[in-house]
């Protein structure tokens, strides 16, 4: 396969809300053509946005109002998959011809749900992982996803998998898919953290593939004109940390801090098979007459209506 260019797109949810961050990542449409990117992975709930530092009027035992008036408009910010925004991205991934991974604050019902959209040229969007285990208290406002939204996405790059955030933590999840071949591992975050940058190198060494991780880069409270209780107001709300690693936990570019930007990486997923030489966890170097695991990929639902 060809050499190709993959990217990550680090910018933050604007105050202003969804319409805002969607014209912020529209606008990069020209840096994008002319890096000649052919995969853009965007950070965790960019369009919809990630509310660090509210607690939604919560206390243990009980809700006070104001809680459920800022779950209300926090669910009002969410996207419709498909909608509006979904359309415009879509409508980017074909003009810039590049695929795009991004993270999304998803409606359904009153659910919400942190998910990656998978969305190719001139295709739109032919996939979604919804965060299985939303960390602390983000369970407060995102409900779980189930084993139904584990894709692997074929794309011109080679084989696109997702995991959000911590679910990068989860030794089992990241079994499961390497076991469906991915090759380009796209890790939505808002973890601002070194040890991210740990993580990010430990997977792609472990499962002998690209990795691209998307943070969020938020300017201090200060600048965006807002409060956080308990927060430097001159300290940036999340400070990016966007990294591309290879195969065999090599950094390709980043880690990208402080500011906004969209960060690139030449690969070849041809590297693969000389990195998996030595260790492939789920070929060679796994051991099945010990160890299994199974994978549930059913869809699970609350309901079933049975009719004669």
């Amino acid at each position: 396969m060809p050499a190709s260019i993959i990217a990550a797109l680090q910018i933050g949810s604007s105050p202003a809300g969804k319409a805002a961050t969607l014209q912020e990542i529209l606008s990069y449409e020209q840096q994008i053509i002319n890096s000649g990117a052919s995969l853009v992975v965007m950070p965790e709930a960019l369009l919809g946005g990630y509310p660090k530092g509210e607690i939604f009027g919560t206390r243990l035992g009980y809700r006070l109002p104001e809680g459920r008036e800022d779950f209300t408009r926090y669910f009002h910010n969410a996207v419709d998959v498909p909608g509006a925004e979904t359309e415009a991205l879509a409508e980017l991934s074909t003009r810039t011809q590049a695929s795009l991974v991004i993270g999304v604050i998803e409606r359904s019902g009153s659910t919400l749900y942190c998910s990656s959209l998978f969305i190719e040229p001139g295709k739109g969007v032919v996939a979604k992982h919804r965060k299985l285990m939303p960390t602390g208290t983000e369970r407060l406002i995102w409900g779980q996803g189930d084993g139904s939204t584990l894709p692997v996405v074929d794309a011109k790059v080679g084989r696109l998998g997702s995991a959000i955030c911590w679910e990068n933590h989860m030794p089992l999840l990241r079994m499961a898919m390497y076991g469906k071949g991915v090759e380009v591992w796209c890790a939505p975050t808002v973890d601002e953290r070194d040890i991210w940058q740990c993580s990010m190198r430990h997977i792609a060494h472990e499962g002998r593939m690209f990795v691209v991780g998307a943070c969020q880069f938020q300017s201090s409270p200060a600048q965006l004109g807002i409060k956080v209780k308990h927060w430097d107001d001159q300290r940036p709300l999340i400070n990016g940390g966007s990294v591309i690693v290879g195969p065999l936990g090599d950094v390709l570019a980043g880690p990208l801090k402080g500011e906004a930007g969209l960060l690139t990486a030449e690969i070849n997923t041809d590297d693969l098979v000389g990195a998996r030489y030595d260790f492939d966890p789920v070929g060679h170097y796994s051991r099945p007459d010990i160890f299994s695991l199974e994978v549930d990929q059913r869809a699970k639902k609350n309901l079933r209506y049975i009719e004669d």
